[in-house]
This record gives structure tokens, C-alpha cells and sequence, in this order.
């Protein structure tokens, strides 16, 4: 018996001859290219963690140091301290040594001055948003707060007082303005947890509270006055 002959497989671009007997079809599923993966993995670690001052200032990194602690090659570990390079979140020296920034007074003031722009506009923004359900969010989160505070716990307060100001800003739908404001916290991460240790806070701080109370009020000005305070309060402690 003689085999059936194979077909030839016309297309655009006029594919090799296939034979259907020895190659049925199969789709295969597209793979992320694990370089991309890896870096992406380890950027947004190391970011989350540098937002929320769990790295304290100054401390240097090595490239062998995130690629051991990550399961990842060289590659991917420069990238990540690349690209959190250019976001401000880590330095690198002339000598090529990469650490957290220690922010000068100068620094410190500009990074709040940034703050106390960007946020009392997000939060004028969110304000006809502003329903009960978001009201609610922010009272659970901010007790959330408080419980990292009575904890003692200086990355999980930093974290869930983000999340407050985050979920407050999502109601302004200005995603480029939210971005900025994400980028200044970013940098002041590790900033932010040696403020922590500073203030010693053994209560929820007030500026969450009136923040409420203004949303619920539905008052403009004392929310912008409310968001300003609260984002900027205590950063001066930080100056030498």
C-alpha cells in the first residue's frame, strides 16, 4: 500500500510541506521570557520594600547579595537596581556601590514640599467621590493603623498608612498624579521608618481622623489643610 503523500500547506507565506500522518498540530502556549520574569519579580520586591522603609537609610546592596536571596543571575538583580536607580530609590556611587539614600535636609524639605502639593490635590479631587463605602475603607484601614502602632510595628505602620492615602487618591482618577506622589513616597521610604523610630507613636495619628471627618462633612478646605498636615507632619524631625 502505497502512503499517502503530503499535503503542502498554503498561506501567506507559504509554509514547508508538513505531513499530517507524522505531525498533528499542537499549540503551544506562549512563555514569558524568563529574564523579564525575574527582573520584574525582583524590582517590585525590592520597591515594596524600600516604599515601606523596611530597608533602613544607607544601607548598601550588592548585585551577588539580591541575585542569592532572589534565585536569580546577574542580569535581572542590574536591572532592578537600574531601574529603582532612576526612580530615586536607590543611589549608586561613583564606585558603583548601590544603597538606600540618605536624604539631606534639603532633600527632605523638597520631598515634603512635593508632598504637600501633590496630595491635597489628589484628595480635592477624590472629595465628590467620596461615597460612604470609601468612608468605611478608610476607618477600617486606619484602625489597621493603629494596631501597627500598638505593635510597634514601623514597616506595617508605614504600610497601612500608604494604603489610607492610596485609597483616598484612587477616587481622584488622576493616575499620572498618583504616580508622582507614589514616587516621592518611594524615595522617602527608608526616611520615613527612621521618622518612625523618632516619633515613638503609641496612638493612631490624628490626621487620619480629621482627614474623615472632613470627607464626611464633605468640606473642601479643611481637607486640603487635614491632607497637608498629615503628609508632611514630623519630617522636619528629621533634620540635622
Amino acid at each position: 500500500m502505497r502512503r499517502k503523500s503530503c499535503r503542502r500547506i498554503k498561506s501567506a507565506l507559504d509554509r514547508p510541506r508538513v505531513c499530517d500522518h507524522k505531525y498533528p498540530m499542537q499549540v503551544t502556549p506562549r512563555i514569558p521570557e524568563p529574564a523579564g520574569a525575574a527582573h520584574e519579580m525582583v524590582y517590585r520586591a525590592l520597591r515594596t520594600r524600600i516604599m515601606h522603609g523596611e530597608i533602613a537609610p544607607g544601607v548598601a546592596m550588592t548585585l551577588r547579595g539580591i541575585g542569592r536571596e532572589f534565585g536569580v543571575s546577574m542580569t535581572p538583580a542590574r536591572e532592578s537596581i537600574r531601574r529603582l536607580a532612576a526612580e530615586g530609590a536607590l543611589t549608586l556611587s561613583s564606585s558603583g556601590r548601590v544603597s538606600t539614600p540618605l536624604l539631606s535636609n534639603d532633600r527632605i524639605e523638597e520631598l515634603a514640599s512635593l508632598r504637600a502639593l501633590l496630595e491635597p490635590e489628589l484628595a480635592t479631587r477624590a472629595l465628590p467621590r467620596a461615597h460612604f463605602a470609601l468612608i468605611d475603607r478608610l476607618e477600617t484601614i486606619n484602625h489597621k493603623v493603629g494596631q501597627m502602632v500598638a505593635r510597634q510595628d514601623a514597616a506595617g505602620y508605614i504600610r497601612m498608612n500608604l494604603e489610607f492615602h492610596r485609597t483616598l487618591y484612587l477616587r481622584a482618577q488622576a493616575p499620572a498624579m498618583l504616580a508622582m506622589a507614589e514616587t516621592v513616597w518611594l524615595q522617602m521610604g527608608p526616611t520615613m521608618s527612621k521618622l518612625y523610630g523618632r516619633l515613638r507613636r503609641t496612638e493612631t495619628p490624628r490626621g487620619h481622623k480629621v482627614i474623615i471627618a472632613a470627607l464626611k462633612a464633605g468640606d473642601e478646605a479643611s481637607l486640603k489643610l487635614a491632607v497637608r498636615s498629615d503628609a508632611t507632619q514630623g519630617l522636619r524631625m528629621l533634620k540635622v
